[in-house]
């Protein structure tokens, strides 16, 4: 009978783990080192994404604020080029739509200006018009009220109004405690109200904005709007675009201007991903000059530790245990500077971002992508050095000084 063949033990896993360290703690100054650049190119990563997603998300949020899903409707023209007008039903069917949770409207009232007394000629109007609105349009258009209060109900029936900030500096009417009125188609009205500037809607910023009702009475406006306003689910505001002309005005919907929903978020996006896309490829430079100095480090360390390895060998280890060695010292180096690229880089995304007082968002599967990366550098660093090591036979090892 043969001699039954010996076998040689394989490393369990804190084996592989302690032996892996040896080289990080014998040589630690090169091992930081060597790490700092991964963690370099690790940062910079996790940076460039984290800052550009929270960039992203204030502009989400800076732009919904602003309405990012109004859309206006307003009348066009008719086939023969006269001026359209929208139907008294445009509000109630437009309101019928699913994904529409707010919509209201303003009608400008013909041949009405305002003055700040009746002594002003009529055709010194300062570009100020009369709008009839409906008591819904602060919470529609997001206006605010700067002094005094909205129209209610009750004021709204009878000879109130209130300014639009623009409207207001013409008149100067700086405080609407003290009972001002103003001159409005050859009738007294009371200021009850200065609003603020309207972002979405800066046509108001130079109206007086009277009740509908009150318009109806004293202005003789004939109640049909001339702008309604929407808002809608942004996911829907495409396909509400499509359905507003034909609900405004359902006989003659090609006379119905629809405004279009804003681009600057997409546009920004496009840019954002662009410009995200060149910072990578600034990263990859990075992280691709931090494998370097890893295979760099692990190239020197397998020619200064030819004695330990020929010892090694010499006392039953196999090549694949040498090789097994290197490649995980290889990959703790790379773990080492990728974890602490990771914190590197996120702390750089929360704090850019709390200066600039945005939400500070460092998407998970960056920091998943920054633990691969660094994974498939050590790998790679190391493969061509743990090889190496590994075919080195007891003899040549420590053959050599």
């Amino acid at each position: 009978m043969s001699a039954p063949r010996l076998r040689t033990p394989g490393l369990s896993l804190s084996d592989v783990l302690r032996v892996g360290l040896v080289g990080l703690r014998t040589r630690p100054v090169r091992a930081v080192l060597s790490a700092l650049g991964i963690a370099i190119g690790i940062a910079a990563m996790i940076s460039v994404i984290g800052i550009s997603t929270s960039s992203r998300a204030e502009l989400d949020r800076a732009l919904e604020s602003l309405g990012t899903d109004l859309l206006t409707v307003s009348p066009g023209q008719t086939f023969t080029g006269g001026s359209a007008s929208l139907p008294l039903s445009a509000v109630p069917m437009i309101s019928r739509i699913a994904p529409v949770h707010a919509v209201s409207a303003a009608g400008t009232v013909p041949d009405a200006a305002v003055y700040r007394t009746d002594l002003i000629p009529e055709l010194e109007t300062g570009g100020l018009s009369v709008v009839a609105a409906r008591l819904d349009l602060p919470d529609t258009v997001g206006a605010a009220v700067r002094d005094g209060a909205w129209l209610n109900a009750s004021t709204a029936q009878f000879p109130t109004v209130v300014l639009g900030s623009a409207a207001a500096a013409r008149l100067g009417v700086v405080d609407v405690r003290t009972g001002t009125q103003v001159y409005l188609a050859d009738r007294w009205f009371t200021v009850v109200g200065v609003l603020h500037p309207v972002v979405l809607a800066p046509e108001l910023d130079s109206t007086a904005l009277v009740g509908w009702s009150a318009a109806e009475r004293y202005l003789e406006f004939d109640g049909h709007p001339t702008t309604v306003y929407t808002r809608s689910d942004e996911s829907s505001v495409d396909a509400v675009r499509g359905m507003l002309g034909p609900t405004a005005n359902p006989e003659h919907p090609n006379e119905v201007q629809v405004s279009r929903p804003s681009e600057a978020l997409e546009a920004q996006r496009a840019t954002d991903r662009s410009f995200t896309g060149l910072l990578l490829g600034v990263v990859a430079v990075a992280l691709l000059v931090g494998g370097v100095g890893v295979a760099n480090t692990m190239v020197i360390s397998v020619l200064e530790r030819r004695t330990e390895i020929g010892l090694r060998r010499s006392l039953g280890a196999t090549g694949g245990h040498i090789r097994t060695q290197f490649l995980t010292e290889s990959l703790l180096l790379s773990l080492l500077g990728g974890a602490a690229g990771v914190a590197l880089g996120a702390a750089v995304t929360i704090g850019y971002a709390a200066s600039q007082s945005w939400p500070a968002v460092v998407p998970p599967w960056a920091i998943a992508g920054g633990v691969g990366a660094t994974v498939l550098v050590g790998m790679t660093a190391g493969l061509y050095p743990a090889v190496r090591a590994s075919r080195m036979s007891p003899m040549e090892a420590l053959a050599r000084p």
